[in-house]
């Protein structure tokens, strides 16, 4: 399987390759990726091998008529199938693995379709063609959750768009008496953790960095949460992924596309899909009607 993209992509493609893997328990199974996402393919128990994708032999494949590495040719060709969620629109990527030796090649969705259902279902849909059928739409990571009392807050995703405020989330908290957070943030969050920490900091809320970590750190802090709050982002997929029980909020993304569909995910929609006329007593009355804390 090759598949590129962010974690949240990554994640959304652990049920495609876990129904592989269920179909087919005794094939070697290799995923070809960006690390560290890859690398949940092994946490997940699901493939047999890794490599990464990341280096300059394979510029050749992505143009036609181009000269092939012999090495990555070799390697192409010892697969039966290669299920590939690559972007390919003029097809030089399929016609070089053919022409590596490829026999069989699966063509996977690069793009979701907004109106074709959940993603995880659209991704593993070409599957079909193999006689495999998705049941199960949620990615799981096993993982021991739920060992600690700490509260998790990933304040970031991949656009400003669908971020909460601060200060909102500053006040939920305040508001159900939650005196420590883990905070959850990447390189790209710097600014985004000095105000969340500030916000927080101001309403008498403490917080636990979790800062840059690599997954499988990031997996171990979480297995000490009981709950999770965060938005339309990767690492609530993989928050979810691993068990923990979730608030996500979200705004202009549709959840019945995005959302993890993993049981204990609990979705809060924004009116007509501005976060910004999200209530922050909202969140609260919800996680009380339901005894999440």
């Amino acid at each position: 399987m090759i598949r590129g993209g962010a974690i949240g992509d990554f994640v959304l493609t652990l049920p495609a390759l876990r129904l592989i893997r269920e179909t087919l328990p005794e094939a070697h199974l290799e995923v070809l990726g960006y690390r560290p996402m890859i690398d949940l393919a092994l946490m997940a128990g699901y493939a047999d091998a890794v490599r990464s994708i990341e280096y300059s032999a394979m510029a050749g494949f992505f143009a036609p008529g181009s000269k092939l590495d012999p090495e990555l040719e070799a390697y192409f060709a010892s697969f039966s199938v290669v299920v590939s969620f690559l972007f390919d629109p003029d097809g030089y990527f399929r016609g070089n693995l053919e022409r590596a030796g490829v026999e069989t090649i699966i063509q996977c969705p690069y793009k979701i379709d907004p109106a074709g259902g959940h993603a995880s279902r659209q991704l593993a849909a070409p599957l079909e063609g193999l006689a495999m059928f998705l049941e199960e739409a949620a990615a799981v990571i096993p993982c021991d959750v739920g060992v600690g009392d700490l509260v998790a807050l990933h304040p970031g995703s991949g656009s400003p768009s669908k971020n909460w405020s601060a200060e909102r989330w500053a006040e939920v908290f305040a508001a159900l008496d939650v005196r420590e957070v883990m905070l959850v943030t990447g390189e790209a969050e710097e600014d985004r953790l000095l105000e969340i920490g500030a916000a927080l900091a101001a309403r008498g809320v403490n917080t636990v960095p979790a800062h840059s970590l690599g997954f499988e750190d990031l997996i171990g802090l979480l297995s000490q949460c009981r709950l999770f709050f965060g938005h339309d982002s990767g690492i609530s997929h993989l928050a979810a992924a691993c068990g923990l029980p979730c608030v996500l909020l979200f705004g202009p993304t549709d959840p019945e596309i995005w959302a993890p569909p993993n049981e204990g995910v609990i979705v809060v929609r924004a009116p007509q899909g501005e976060l910004a006329a999200l209530a922050a007593a909202d969140v609260v009355g919800l996680v009380e009607s339901c005894g999440l804390l």
